[in-house]
């Protein structure tokens, strides 16, 4: 799972709108940047997913989530899929579900018998400027919103 945080703390103007919104309107604002970001990822994540039987490409979701202790919320970019064999995981899931790539990790990281043919991280790495200014325009956009109303 790649996480992205945003850092506000250079962007004086931004903060400064953010703590004029009430705490409900900032989650939105906040959630809907980081959602835009990761949606350009995901995307990416997809464009480059090796593609023998579809399924690895349909399981890359985007989820967004909000902390419980300090409240932050991230968004990333998952691919859906359990491990029955392990013993954290859910083993309802059955390997053969259409909603189960967990062998996503093998192809991205490879195994001792087969060589690694990594999608995700190179997918970060040339979209992060990208996906970091689409966050922003997203906020300023949502910060406008909800300052409109």
């Amino acid at each position: 799972m790649i996480d992205v945080n945003l850092d506000f703390s250079g962007l004086q103007d931004i903060a400064r709108d953010l703590q004029t919104l009430s705490k409900a309107e900032n989650n939105k604002v906040l959630r809907d940047s980081t959602r835009a970001c990761a949606e350009l990822l995901r995307q990416e994540v997809i464009d480059r997913a090796p593609e023998k039987t579809g399924k690895l490409k349909k399981n890359v979701v985007v989820v967004t989530q909000k902390s419980r202790r300090r409240g932050e919320i991230s968004s990333g970019v998952h691919i859906r899929g359990v491990n029955p064999r392990t013993g954290n995981s859910d083993n309802t899931m059955k390997a053969s579900n259409k909603r189960n790539a967990f062998y996503w990790r093998f192809v991205e990281l490879g195994t001792s018998t087969a060589p690694a043919h990594p999608f995700v991280r190179p997918a970060f790495d040339t979209r992060m400027e990208e996906a970091t200014q689409v966050a922003m325009q997203r906020m300023n956009q949502a910060i406008d919103e909800v300052l409109s109303k």
